[in-house]
């Protein structure tokens, strides 16, 4: 059995692929065997040390797999089960891993083990950011920043499905038309054009209610400026780094707004929250309202590879690690 493991922070040289001997299974547990590891951004913010790991650690939030032993305790899995699982504690970048089964849901027979390793935390990421951080509602117009990315593609087409008017922004010309084939009614290429001032337009000058933004340090003060009165800015990444601090007087005070800073902990904190994130997920991509594609798989004797990828913006869509 191998897995992943950092015993300091840093770039992707720090990443190290060890073999490891697991015990067996304690109560409310269960021994996966993975078949799909998801590749996220927030697994450069743990490796890097900007969210900050006790080390030594391991590294992945999310995976799918089989079931292959149950613990003392366990009655609601057994040997067999497809599963999938997003969050703490991590680790998913294994070819095996015990895991407590509060945090593991079943996948449907219909649905591809390969496409639900990507689609953990990115659509349950996106299910609380359209239906609890901020509930839109058919009709209304949002603005998802990175809407070529993992997380953007998903929440592009769910808001979509629900009858909403999607403006995206992607970082290049090359990612236009698959923000749109994604979802996006109108696509802004934040790096050549105010996408502030073009959001407006769209608008007639009201804005938008909701930003929902994953790149975080570069796009913030445009992006409060495309928010209509008592907006919502939703700020759930760093893609370009950190946000400074809030002038909160100069930014938020003028129109009443309101700032979130989401995470998969606040709202998926308990096994009922993550089961109905999971089936409402599993239900979109049943019904074909949401397509993955996978853009790229890694071995995990890649992983440096794949977190160099992500880092310089080469991946364009979801990924996986492939144990």
């Amino acid at each position: 059995m191998k897995a992943v493991k950092i015993n300091k922070t840093g770039g992707p040289e720090v990443l190290k692929v060890e073999e490891i001997i697991l015990g067996k299974p304690g109560n409310n547990e269960v021994l996966i065997e993975h078949i799909s590891i998801g590749l996220n951004y927030i697994d450069t913010y743990h490796r890097s040390g900007l969210y900050p790991l006790k080390l030594p650690s391991g590294l992945g939030m999310e995976a799918s797999g089989i079931i292959k032993e149950v613990g003392p305790n366990v009655s609601n899995f057994s040997v067999g089960d497809k599963i999938a699982y997003a969050g703490q504690p991590l680790g998913g970048y294994s070819s095996h891993r015990i895991y407590p089964t509060k945090n593991i849901v079943k996948v449907p027979d219909n649905i591809d083990l390969n496409i639900v390793g990507t689609l953990m935390t990115k659509g349950l990421t996106a299910f609380y950011l359209l239906y609890k951080t901020y509930a839109v509602k058919s009709g209304e117009t949002i603005l998802c920043h990175a809407a070529a990315g993992g997380v953007g593609q998903i929440l592009c087409q769910w808001a979509k499905s629900i009858g909403v008017k999607v403006i995206g922004t992607v970082g290049s010309n090359e990612k236009i038309d698959l923000a749109k084939k994604y979802g996006c009614d109108e696509v802004i290429n934040y790096s050549e054009e105010d996408f502030a001032k073009k959001v407006l337009e769209l608008t007639n000058g009201i804005g938008v209610p909701v930003v929902y933004d994953g790149v975080g340090k570069t796009t913030f003060e445009k992006s409060c400026e495309c928010l209509q009165v008592r907006g919502t800015m939703i700020s759930f990444g760093n893609a370009s780094g950190a946000l400074d601090p809030i002038n909160v007087p100069k930014v938020l005070q003028p129109k009443g707004l309101y700032f979130v800073r989401p995470s998969m902990q606040q709202y998926l904190r308990t096994n009922e929250e993550i089961n109905e994130a999971a089936t409402n997920l599993f239900e979109q991509i049943s019904s074909s309202k949401i397509k993955i594609e996978i853009f790229k798989k890694y071995k995990l004797e890649e992983v440096v590879k794949a977190h160099e990828d992500l880092e310089n913006r080469k991946i364009i869509g979801p990924a996986i690690i492939i144990p």
